[in-house]
């Protein structure tokens, strides 16, 4: 697997995913009707690294990005966004790609990443764990998952 810089030619193969896991409304807190504009211009703003990771045949897998959760001097604390094609989930796309961008935020002089809104049921938080990110804290009943009605939302951390 291959995990490199996006360029704006990915967004056509990122786009099939990114909606897909959006509009399910059970791992993202973003609004589950967002137009491929408005994905667009969230997922790949300036303002973020963004990556992608391609498989054997250069398929796009998966995608990630980089970016401060805070501005000014607390800036050096990164957030960060990660998306799986659910059709390769469990292959290890999320894990390559979370080691990656942890990584790259350590070489980019962050100190740590936070995770603003981390659906308590995502089965990421399993991999989030295992990478050394702790609940700060979770605010109870926060979203409103489409199966499971009201569940909470992680505020989880890792020290770089």
């Amino acid at each position: 697997m291959l995990i490199r810089e996006a360029t704006a030619e990915d967004w056509p193969s990122i786009w099939p995913f990114w909606h897909r896991i959006v509009a399910a409304a059970e791992t993202y807190a973003w609004d589950p009707d967002t137009s491929e504009e408005a994905a667009r211009a969230l997922w790949m703003s300036p303002a973020k690294r963004v990556y992608v990771a391609e498989d054997d045949s250069e398929a796009v897998v998966g995608s990630a990005y980089l970016t401060p959760n805070y501005g000014g001097p607390a800036a050096r604390i990164a957030n960060a966004g990660f998306m799986v094609d659910p059709d390769r989930a469990g292959r290890g796309v999320g894990r390559a790609l979370a080691e990656h961008v942890l990584a790259e935020a350590a070489a980019h002089g962050y100190r740590g990443m936070v995770f603003n809104a981390v659906v308590e049921t995502n089965p990421a938080v399993a991999l989030w764990t295992s990478l050394g990110f702790t609940v700060l804290g979770t605010v109870p009943d926060a979203y409103d998952h489409p199966r499971l009605g009201p569940v909470g939302l992680h505020i989880m951390y890792k020290a770089l």
